[in-house]
């Protein structure tokens, strides 16, 4: 993992729910994104579980497989009181026992952020993102939230912390709402072009955020 965290490729997190099944339009809408960005030759990074993390680990292999292009699919797996079963279709893949270690990991490996439908963890994936982002101890880079569960906290965190001066309304510049694949994977090929050309979002996060 420390190799991989050394090299300079640009990566996409996909967060999301553990407990979405193989026929939810969710599972399926995270696959086709996967899809895309494997068909580019972009690493994907999740939590290599089960649920919306499979089905990112999934669709990632079929676009590579299409397209003929090389990239990675990493896993950052916890280990639970219940046994999480990694995904089969990851490429490389570490396990953690603190979680704390593990977002550090997250963070310190990515370029953009994707966050799907989720609970606490996934919320939890989300905030740790945009905080760091605040206190700029990691690069402020894309958090695109996909699906219907995010506009109304965003409205929320409009209305009463930065109503109220608790944050910054720029504190939710990173944030980026969308409802389609289409929609988000505009944003992370702006995003690449501008990794790529050494753009405003060359920043790479392992020279600012560092972890052991």
């Amino acid at each position: 993992m420390r190799k991989e965290r050394k090299r300079k490729d640009f990566r996409v997190t996909i967060f999301g729910s553990a407990r979405i099944k193989k026929d939810d339009k969710y599972y399926k809408q995270t696959s086709n994104l996967a899809e895309m960005l494997g068909k580019r030759g972009i690493d994907i990074v999740t939590g290599g579980g089960p649920g919306l993390m499979q089905a990112a680990s999934e669709g990632h292999r079929i676009g590579r497989k299409k397209s003929g292009k090389k990239s990675h699919s990493i896993g950052l797996l916890i280990k639970l009181p219940t046994e999480q079963k990694a995904s089969k279709f990851l490429d490389i893949k570490k396990q953690f026992s603190r979680f704390s270690n593990r977002l550090d990991n997250f963070m310190n490996l990515s370029n953009a952020f994707v966050v799907a439908t989720g609970g606490i963890g996934t919320i939890l994936e989300f905030f740790y993102a945009l905080q760091l982002m605040q206190v700029k101890q990691t690069c402020n880079v894309p958090i695109i939230l996909i699906g219907n569960m995010w506009p109304e906290l965003i409205s929320w965190l409009e209305k009463y912390p930065v109503k109220n001066g608790r944050m910054k309304k720029s504190d939710l510049n990173p944030i980026i709402a969308v409802k389609t694949c289409n929609e988000a994977i505009k944003i992370i090929d702006n995003s690449y072009e501008k990794f790529l050309t050494g753009n405003e979002n060359f920043c790479l996060n392992y020279k600012k955020y560092k972890v052991n």
